[in-house]
């Protein structure tokens, strides 16, 4: 039987990507199955390129213009069926590819690149001109080694056409696994003599007989011998060699902790005991847990994961940041051992790559990471943990644009598992689907172990103001760190920009410095005298002119953390300070070395960004200020006020949390808004009562859905041609093929940000229903613009519930 296959290509364009039809070679017949990458030629040139085989079927009877695969990339398949069923979702949902969709669940280490290889044919002997000859002569030299330069490639064309090279495709790894060479016994046939062998020799057998296998390393290290030895051992075949992978993370090493040992509050007990059994109902069912900071949720996660281990299954938790990911992680290895696996983006390809080997092959069965761990290739799962639910960080910015909470939805449908959200501050979608019976909702309302929650303060900025001070902190604030730092206590500092000042004004010309890629203002930064766009990374360094008229009187204004460092030196000389924001955590380990730093007491203050305000645990934090608390109240779209809840109420949640009372000052120019006082209380269920109604009178999630249609061009103009032109066709499509979809189009409009990276940007947002019918509309208005060449310099793209 002749066999094809339905395979994704890479590199395909929305508007015609599809699944392609390929036959199978007959030498490769019954080698190939669903989950597996072949290379295969694509286009008119036949060019060559990667692909994913989704199935493997009889070939059709009209196959005459069908092209043969070229060649096989695995020898097993590399993804699950359920990861391949879980592709077609992802790209049916959030209008990507089909191999977009494959290459979110892979990770980057374990993807090929395709090389052209020119090798010289043997016996060759035509003639050659002296360039000919002198490249020919290169690449007989270097081999595969060889990189073509610049003006190779018409003498490359020409050696192919006289026969003196040929050209093939090389399949290269990302990263390669790491190996170790190991040496054991050979088996000899009956009756063969044994070798004569040298004394350092028989001690290798000796040591081989007692311990079965060992690395060459080992062996070398333990009798004292180079490795000349063993080599020869096997050059006579008395030893065989072969290489074993390791993993590049360290071990976790012994457990040092027992999930039995936690020991609950009735309260806790009471949720546990609701959760286990929705969890042991084995089908598919989800829940939220509602819990106050510091009410142990994450033993709750700890018992329930245990729980499913026992029964034999896996478990992944999700954290938001990878700033959470160190403690969570600690936490777990201490109970849990080498079954913890991390994936997080900070972790190196080759790091990413062998744990997702280690958790594919059963070696780990709980997996902790942030947003990607949610494809991790687990078998039989059970529970799937996202801890802080509604942050923001758990939806993709490019494609695929999809949610880790939907994904973790479609794993726990196919393997009939439990989903649990968790959060001090879920989502308001969430919440009202936990209210209307959608989910199961479980409260914890008070904190472990009898502990308070902190004082909060609100401080008028604008008596401070009036008072003559105009700095970043109140006097309020400055007398509450004197406190801490006489008593030997922490305290956490939130400001949610980075940098030194957040914009560089001319006095003169009234001009802002500006990122000439993107429409904002620069930001400066002392600690290298430069100004940096925090969108594309354009950097110079501060001149003493303006570029716009030439006078030298520059104006710095805003506050960033840089600032905030420097000025908090200036108050207290003497107290240990240690910031935290994108710029100081750039280094590999730099969240898990700077906080396990802080929790050992080398600091007594810690300044950062958001990244500090969720999930940390620091006995020794018992003071939180909150500093330019408008900034994100403001920011102008619908979730600014969810956003801001959740901010200040998580970071308000990190003091207190050991024995001692915390206390929390919000500081900010709008004392009275209700946003800020809920927070200050850490009112939830008030603060949800009070959004949902505005969300409904305003129709927006979760009582509809929203599509945002965004375009990019380097021309402006063209961008709003092109806005205009699919607002069109979206309408005419509707009217004409989907007449019963409900649908409003708000737009187009600039982005609040209008320039990014040199690209002017444009959107478009559909308040609708997700629904099929929906989903199919956006696809084929999609295609059908990726498909008129009026939109060739303008790219556009459709999220499904992203940020308007």
């Amino acid at each position: 039987m002749i066999e094809a296959v339905q395979a994704a290509v890479e590199g395909t364009a929305y508007s015609f990507d599809t699944l392609f039809t390929y036959l199978v070679p007959e030498e490769l017949c019954g080698r190939i199955s669903a989950g597996m990458r072949v290379v295969v030629p694509f286009g008119r040139g036949s060019q060559s390129r990667v692909a994913l085989v989704f199935s493997v079927e009889p070939a059709p009877q009209e196959r005459a213009k069908l092209k043969y695969i070229s060649a096989i990339a695995d020898s097993e398949p590399v993804i699950s069926p359920e990861m391949i069923q879980l592709c077609r979702w992802i790209r049916d949902n959030t209008f990507c590819t089909y191999f977009d969709a494959f290459r979110a669940i892979l990770p980057p280490g374990l993807s090929y690149t395709l090389q052209t290889r020119y090798e010289p044919v043997n016996g060759f002997n035509g003639e050659l001109t002296l360039t000919e000859r002198d490249l020919f002569d290169r690449i007989s030299a270097l081999r595969e080694k060889y990189s073509p330069q610049t003006g190779d490639k018409p003498l490359l064309r020409s050696l192919t056409d006289k026969g003196a090279i040929k050209e093939s495709d090389l399949l290269k790894r990302r990263v390669g696994d790491e190996t170790t060479l190991m040496v054991k016994l050979a088996e000899q046939p009956g009756g063969a003599e044994q070798p004569k062998l040298t004394p350092k020799q028989k001690q290798v057998l000796a040591f081989l007989e007692e311990n079965s296998a060992a690395s060459v390393h080992e062996v070398c290290y333990a009798l004292n011998i180079t490795a000349a030895v063993v080599k020869r051992l096997v050059e006579k075949g008395i030893l065989e060699e072969y290489e074993y992978q390791v993993f590049r993370l360290e071990s976790a090493g012994e457990r040092t902790e027992s999930p039995a040992d936690i020991v609950f509050s009735p309260k806790q007990q009471g949720v546990f005991d609701g959760l286990l059994q929705l969890m042991n109902l084995e089908q598919p069912k989800c829940a939220l847990l509602r819990g106050i900071t510091g009410s142990g949720k994450t033993s709750v996660f700890i018992r329930l994961i245990d729980e499913a281990v026992k029964q034999g299954k896996s478990a992944i938790m999700l954290v938001p940041e990878i700033s959470l990911t160190p403690q969570m992680v600690g936490k777990f290895r201490r109970l849990f051992g080498d079954e913890v696996a991390i994936l997080h983006s900070s972790l190196s390809l080759g790091e990413r790559a062998d744990e997702y080997t280690r958790i594919k092959t059963g070696k780990a069965h709980i997996v902790v990471g942030t947003r990607s761990a949610v494809f991790a290739p687990v078998q039989n799962l059970g529970i799937i943990v996202i801890d802080e639910e509604g942050e923001g960080t758990y939806k993709s910015e490019s494609a695929p644009r999809y949610h880790a909470r939907d994904i973790a939805k479609q794993r726990c449908f196919y393997h009939g598992a439990f989903l649990l959200l968790a959060s001090a501050t879920p989502s308001l979608e969430s919440y009202y689907y936990a209210k209307t019976g959608r989910y199961s909702l479980f409260e914890l309302d008070e904190r472990y172990n009898n502990a308070v929650l902190p004082e909060v303060y609100i401080v008028d900025m604008r008596v401070e103001a009036q008072n003559g001070n105009h700095s970043a902190f109140s006097m309020p604030l400055i007398e509450e760190i004197q406190k801490n730092l006489d008593r030997g206590e922490q305290s956490i500092l939130l400001l949610n920009r980075r940098g030194y000042h957040t914009s560089v004004r001319c006095a003169t010309c009234g001009k802002v410095l500006e990122c000439p890629n993107c429409a904002l203002p620069l930001t400066y930064h002392k600690a290298n005298g430069a100004v940096i766009c925090h969108y594309c990374g354009y950097s110079h360094a501060l001149g003493s002119v303006c570029p716009s008229c030439g006078s030298n009187f520059l104006m710095m204004k805003g506050t960033g953390t840089q600032r905030i460092e420097d000025e908090i030196s200036e108050l207290f000389p003497k107290a240990r300070i240690l910031r935290m924001d994108a710029d100081t955590t750039a280094a590999k380990n730099a969240f898990e070395s700077k906080f396990r730093a802080f929790a050992d007491g080398e600091y007594d203050i810690i300044v950062g960004t958001q990244m500090i305000a969720k999930g940390l645990d620091f006995p020794n934090v018992t003071l939180v200020g909150v500093l330019r608390t408008d900034n994100s109240l403001y920011a102008g779209d619908f979730r600014a006020y969810e956003r801001t809840f959740s901010l200040i109420t998580q970071v308000v949640g990190r003091g207190g949390r050991g024995g001692k009372r915390g206390r929390a000052l919000i500081q900010t120019f709008t004392p009275e808004h209700y946003v800020l006082n809920l927070a200050a209380n850490q009112n939830y269920p008030d603060f949800y009562a009070e959004e949902i109604e505005l969300r409904q009178a305003m129709l927006y999630p979760p009582f509809c859905d929203i599509v945002v249609i965004g375009l990019t061009s380097l021309s402006d103009e063209e961008c709003s041609r092109a806005a205009l032109k699919i607002r069109d066709m979206l309408e005419q499509r509707r009217n004409a093929d989907f007449p019963e979809i409900p649908l409003r189009i708000l737009g187009p409009a600039r982005n609040v940000i209008s320039k990014v990276n040199g690209r002017y940007r444009w959107r478009l947002i559909l308040k609708c229903r997700n629904s099929a019918p929906l989903r199919r509309l956006v696809e084929l208005t999609l295609k059908e613009a990726g498909a008129d060449k009026s939109f060739r310099n303008t790219a556009i793209f459709a999220d499904m519930n992203g940020d308007p």
